[in-house]
């Protein structure tokens, strides 16, 4: 029987470098995860491209997505809506492979209800005047939407608790091997690997 992949879901206040960190890890030749691209209605940012990035989709079209029932966990952010599709992720996992998600909080907590046995990784800044600074540095919002951002933030950053590990996102690379070497303890926990160990006591 083919062992399921792993659902890995990495998640955190907006501009804490979620993005950023996921790119750095696949630049890695060694990284067995597959990437499941998020669908956005939001406008592509310089150097973005669609089907590597994001999906990028209209309103009308990301709403007819959610009513057929197509996407795996959805949320309206800013203004925007942010989505993954559910059928890609049941099949790589299904396959054996393991999963990367790179989501919003409140969309993460949507797959905490449908996944449970995913691994919940929240990236956290060093600070909130940090976390200010890197918006404010992209120079892609204006002063009320970077206001929201930071409301949302906090309220991201209180539900915390919903994840398995936390991650400080200090310094990128560091980041990223912090996330790796998660990765690599959850595939050696006990309640995942144990029965197949126990087949080894069938065996005379």
């Amino acid at each position: 029987m083919q062992e399921k992949g792993l659902l890995i879901v990495l998640s955190g206040p907006s501009g804490v470098g979620k993005g950023t960190v996921r790119k750095e890890i696949f630049s890695h030749p060694d990284t067995a995860f597959e990437y499941s691209i998020s669908m956005t209605t939001r406008s592509p940012r310089e150097g973005e491209i669609d089907g590597v990035d994001y999906f990028f989709k209209s309103r009308a079209e990301f709403e007819h997505l959610i009513k057929q029932g197509k996407l795996l966990e959805y949320a309206e952010f800013v203004g925007n809506y942010y989505g993954t599709p559910v059928d890609y992720v049941r099949e790589t996992l299904d396959s054996g492979k393991d999963v990367f998600l790179e989501i919003e909080v409140k969309g993460a907590r949507q797959v905490r209800e449908k996944f449970p046995e995913g691994l919940f990784i929240f990236l956290m800044p060093p600070s909130l005047s940090e976390l200010k600074n890197r918006i404010v540095t992209r120079g892609t919002e204006t002063d009320d939407i970077i206001q929201n951002r930071m409301l949302s933030a906090r309220e991201e950053i209180e539900m915390m608790e919903l994840y398995d590990y936390v991650v400080e996102n200090d310094q990128v690379e560091r980041a990223c091997e912090r996330v790796k070497a998660i990765v690599t303890a959850e595939h050696c926990r006990r309640e995942r690997v144990e029965h197949r160990y126990k087949k080894l006591l069938e065996v005379e």
